[in-house]
């Protein structure tokens, strides 16, 4: 980020624009990807062979170029639990030496996985078990590994603290009377079932019915056929069991499964099989790469970067509410005024009921306008606007077609092609502006 600024003040303007920092972020994570996720698939993988069919396996997933080209934190996840199997496995592989060094990045890693997501212990709970008679006999392995941890923790605790008490007088009386410890935030949001419930409660079944299907298509065939039970293999069950006893369950909680998975398969034997099942996996991975790649959820990013560009529509310095839409990243709204409230699935009643609270400032004398971002898909809304109902006009001021809302599908009552016929049919983002109605008192 630093060259970057360097380079963007040689064109003679102050600040980086918040959408090149998102594209640069975006390319860093390509690099990364593709450097350190292929470097740990050839320290995995001993066999020439095996290796190279496991780096094509892993580059052609749509996983692969789609969720670990963003900036998620389970992209960054992915590749710290590839490096930490990797680290497990140099150390269970020099049988006659402490392997202090890789114990030490060992301790790193899990610390830094840890506040990246508390979900990292259940990909590497067999490392655990695997590495429980090194550090028997080599115990100052385990020293390392805690030195480095809690070191790491530390920095971690002071980075978070500093980062949400930028105003404080100084780090160590932040640290002393109200450090920002995230693992266990994290973990005391997601114990509650009512926390999850806002967004969404799911059968243990859902990772094995829908995720993994969705995120190993033709590669769901090839499970029977791995290489061997290795190490890489028990991370991903040991990962897709613990992650199933959580209600709230998305495929992106199981991206580092899929290359340790890719990375332990056998292609069929038979040349025709073969060619079969290479079909397949390209034509599922571009329909999937298109499909999750760009248009599910595609419109948030363009329509955030709008907004910050916007300084009339009297949004520069408004409440924007999203609604039933990924949460938007708030820095791409630069240096705007810009309030952003998400209401993520919240009922549509509720959210109205929302929007209409925010017009009726009484604090200004001017009636005031607030933003709406929603999924044209959301088809109660259409009453609301054709009517004016609640006091409330809707003035659409962006839109585009490139958005699907893949998280609002409803088969239930809408039947298969029913909601095909809205989610699809009625596929955009829209940006409406909403005032009170003429003669409607602030």
């Amino acid at each position: 980020m630093l060259l970057l600024q360097w380079v963007w003040t040689e064109t003679g303007k102050e600040a980086v624009a918040p959408y090149l920092i998102y594209y640069a972020l975006r390319l860093l994570m390509f690099i990364l990807s593709f450097v350190l996720e292929d470097w740990a698939i050839h320290e995995l993988v001993h066999s020439p062979r095996e290796r190279r069919i496991a780096v094509v396996l892993v580059a052609s997933s749509y996983v692969t170029w789609t969720y670990q080209t963003h900036t998620f934190s389970n992209a960054v996840e992915t590749l710290v639990v590839l490096w930490s199997v990797v680290m497990t496995q140099r150390i269970l592989d020099n049988k006659h030496r402490s392997s202090l060094l890789s114990s030490a990045l060992l301790g790193s890693l899990v610390a830094f996985g840890i506040f990246n997501r508390i979900t990292i212990p259940a990909f590497l709970f067999p490392s655990a078990i695997y590495l429980l008679p090194h550090f028997r006999r080599k115990p100052f392995s385990l020293l390392a590994l805690c030195l480095t941890f809690l070191l790491t923790s530390i920095l971690a605790v002071a980075v978070d603290s500093y980062f949400y008490h930028p105003s404080a007088d100084s780090l160590f009386n932040i640290l002393r009377t109200d450090p920002i410890i995230t693992p266990l935030n994290s973990l005391l949001y997601n114990a509650s079932s009512s926390n999850l419930s806002i967004h969404g409660l799911h059968p243990p079944y859902q990772h094995l019915v829908a995720s993994f299907p969705l995120l190993l298509g033709p590669a769901l065939l090839l499970l029977t056929n791995t290489r061997k039970l290795s190490l890489s293999i028990f991370s991903a069950l040991s990962a897709t069991i613990l992650l199933s006893l959580i209600p709230h369950q998305e495929p992106r909680f199981l991206l580092p499964a899929i290359p340790l998975i890719l990375s332990s398969v056998r292609l069929p034997h038979s040349r025709v099989l073969r060619r079969y099942w290479f079909a397949s996996w390209i034509i599922f991975n571009v329909a999937l790469g298109i499909l999750m790649g760009i248009l599910h959820q595609g419109g948030v990013v363009p329509a955030q970067i709008w907004l910050g560009q916007q300084h009339q529509h009297d949004l520069a310095s408004t409440k924007v509410f999203w609604w039933k839409t990924y949460s938007p990243p708030v820095w791409l709204l630069g240096g705007t005024d810009i309030s952003t409230i998400d209401l993520m699935g919240m009922d549509v009643e509720e959210m109205l009921d929302r929007v209409s609270g925010a017009i009726k400032d009484t604090t200004r004398e001017e009636p005031r306008s607030v933003g709406l971002v929603a999924p044209r898909s959301s088809v109660k809304l259409d009453a609301w606007m054709d009517e004016n109902r609640g006091g409330m006009v809707f003035e659409q001021l962006w839109k585009t077609d490139n958005h699907l809302n893949l998280d609002d599908l409803d088969f239930a009552r809408e039947g298969i092609w029913g909601t095909l016929e809205r989610v699809v049919g009625r596929r955009g983002l829209v940006i409406w502006k909403v005032s009170p109605s003429p003669g409607r008192s602030a």
